[in-house]
């Protein structure tokens, strides 16, 4: 019976374990887990998702404080449209993040950037280049574009030193959204370096409707993205993402086409993992009826999480002059409308509940928002529960391992500690 280590990610001459850990924010894929798949052949994520937060937080820098005093005169103010990101800054944030990381990168894997689009932090356009481009200052080994279609992303990094040299690639949910993407590039005559098709299983954000996920599979799509580079004689790697939740799942993933998968759900009850030990263990506990996919999020997408997410209903001020990261170009967010109606209907406003939508920025940072993947409720199933009944935590290297040579659906359990 095959494994996964009987296939390799071939990016021209270079070949890699074909384990790619998934991006996750607020510094949920933190560097120290993203070191650990390049350490051991494969492709570590890390995310820029709130980067001035993250390098306050990992550096001692004071990127939010500063800007929270600079627009401190604005916090009860509804119209946001004055807060805008130095960009400066920005590109210090993402060099120190990216730059870091790259000097500790011991092995013979890689490691990425996951860039949202969706994350339009008052200036859509501009702060999404200056992310982008500084990424590629700082050395990242490539970029993954998510959460939007970023018809122009390569547009704004075009002109830089590292545009053919560094690993571009793009998340998509369909073959026509690749399609789009590729037709709208098509004069720089640079193709992805990879496309990595996200199911309907994933965590967090998802690339389908609320109410219809359910219609499609994974395999289905990566089927049809495969086929569509086939037919147009395209020979750019596919990877597999969403629900891939052992190394029987992967084989299966590379047996109808790709060429390897994107992988998180089983990482975040590592030690590595950014999330908090108590949220972890919150991840064990769950069952299958405590996961739910709802529309709280201000982007637009569907999300999936923990019931029990602290962050939904709250009904906290938006704190857009210290965070603001999904402001749009004017200045406006959906749950500053949500609060704000909220607000206005309230018998006493200093204790409200806002159930559709969520501020983002503040309970992702606070580590609030429990999304996950579909397959969150089997955590427990790959290590041992101790006697006060916590969930033993696991290492990177083992999730890896497993991944790596497990056959069939078996899971290896951790040594008993």
């Amino acid at each position: 019976m095959k494994c996964l280590d009987d296939f390799r990610l071939q990016f021209g001459a270079r070949k890699l374990v074909p384990i790619v850990i998934g991006g996750m924010g607020v510094d949920i894929s933190t560097a120290e887990l993203a070191l650990v798949a390049a350490r051991l052949g494969g492709i570590g994520h890390i995310s820029d998702a709130m980067v001035p937060t993250v390098t306050d937080r990992r550096h001692k820098t004071r990127f939010v404080s500063e800007k929270t005093k600079l627009y401190k005169y604005n916090v009860d103010n509804l119209d946001k449209s004055e807060v805008k990101f130095d960009l400066g800054q920005l590109a210090e944030a993402t060099r120190l993040h990216v730059g870091k990381t790259m000097e500790a990168k011991r092995g013979e894997g890689m490691i990425f950037v996951n860039c949202m689009e969706k994350l339009t932090m008052g200036g859509p356009k501009e702060t999404l280049s200056v992310r982008l481009n500084a990424a590629l200052d700082a050395g990242i080994d490539g970029i993954t574009l998510s959460a939007g279609l970023h018809l122009g992303s390569f547009h704004l990094i075009a002109g830089h030193p590292r545009f053919r040299d560094a690993k571009l690639g793009i998340i998509v949910s369909s073959a026509r959204a690749l399609q789009l993407f590729l037709r709208k590039n098509a004069k720089l005559d640079r193709l992805p370096d990879y496309v990595i098709v996200e199911g309907p299983l994933a965590g967090g954000h998802l690339g389908f409707g609320a109410d219809d996920w359910q219609k499609y599979d994974l395999a289905t799509l990566v089927g049809e993205v495969c086929q569509f580079m086939r037919d147009n004689h395209l020979d750019i790697p596919v990877i597999a993402a969403g629900g891939v939740f052992t190394g029987g799942d992967a084989v299966h993933m590379m047996e109808q086409g790709a060429a390897g998968v994107q992988v998180a759900t089983r990482f975040t009850v590592t030690n590595e993992c950014g999330l908090p030990d108590k949220v972890k263990q919150e991840y064990f506990r769950a069952q299958e009826a405590d996961i739910e996919v709802n529309t709280i999020s201000p982007t637009g997408y569907p999300m999936r999480m923990l019931k029990s997410s602290p962050a939904i209903g709250a009904g906290i001020r938006p704190n857009c002059e210290a965070y603001g990261y999904l402001l749009d170009g004017e200045g406006n967010c959906a749950y500053i409308e949500a609060y704000n109606e909220a607000i206005s209907k309230a018998a006493n406003p200093k204790v409200i509940s806002v159930m559709s939508k969520t501020c983002l920025c503040t309970h992702m940072r606070n580590f609030d928002c429990w999304t996950c993947g579909h397959y969150t409720y089997r955590l427990k199933d790959t290590t041992r529960q101790q006697a006060d009944g916590s969930y033993q935590l696991l290492t990177a290297e083992h999730v890896f391992r497993d991944y790596q040579f497990s056959s069939g659906n078996t899971i290896a359990l951790p040594d008993a500690i």
